[in-house]
């Protein structure tokens, strides 16, 4: 069984926010694979189905963004599922926007959803999905992760949410090894995607 979890904040407010790509990944799978997740249960938003031969639970906490660890560990106590078959999926300031990195374990980061995540489980040796929303400096990051995605982000988001939910079907039939060299974006890509991005915002003040 594998227990795949999106995070964000529950509320119409955060649907379309940077900080939901998590839970934009798993509904984007959901309707991929005909699983409603609606039902209450663990304090999260939760649908089964099968992929592959293999059991999946789908997770949506609604504890808000830094409490989602609580949901988490009761859904893993309950299903006792080995904490490699949980897979963790979340947004990223700290990769541009559109970036994909797929690991098999690791810190938390500044992300505040999974440092609540870590320290629920005492544990960090499991897969998880960043999604790249880029950044801002100082004081205002609070309301750009929570702020809703611009017209410009939005195809390039939504792209990203298509080939988070593709590499969670390629994790549970081929592997996260198989995984990682299939969809993580490559360093090379993302200087040239930036580097795009600087000509562009030159162009504009011309």
């Amino acid at each position: 069984m594998y227990v795949i979890a999106g995070l964000g904040n529950p509320g119409r407010q955060y649907e379309r926010t940077r900080h939901n790509m998590g839970f934009l990944t798993v509904d984007e799978f959901a309707a991929a694979h005909g699983i409603d997740v609606r039902r209450i249960k663990h304090k999260a938003l939760i649908g089964e189905g099968r992929i592959a031969g293999e059991k999946v639970l789908l997770v949506k906490p609604q504890t808000y963004m830094n409490l989602s660890g609580e949901s988490l560990r009761e859904v893993m106590r309950y299903y006792d599922v080995p904490i490699e078959n949980l897979i963790v999926i979340y947004d990223d300031m700290d990769l541009a926007a559109g970036t994909l990195r797929i690991r098999k374990k690791g810190s938390a980061g500044s992300h505040n959803g999974m440092k609540s995540v870590i320290y629920q489980l005492q544990d960090d040796a499991f897969p998880r999905i960043r999604i790249g929303i880029g950044g801002t400096a100082g004081d205002e990051w609070k309301d750009y992760v929570t702020g809703q995605v611009t017209e410009k982000e939005a195809p390039v988001l939504a792209e990203a949410i298509r080939q988070a939910a593709a590499a969670i079907d390629c994790i549970i039939t081929d592997g996260i090894d198989i995984a990682m060299n299939r969809f993580n974006t490559s360093k090379k890509k993302e200087k040239e995607e930036k580097k795009e991005e600087k000509q562009e915002e030159k162009h504009d003040d011309d």
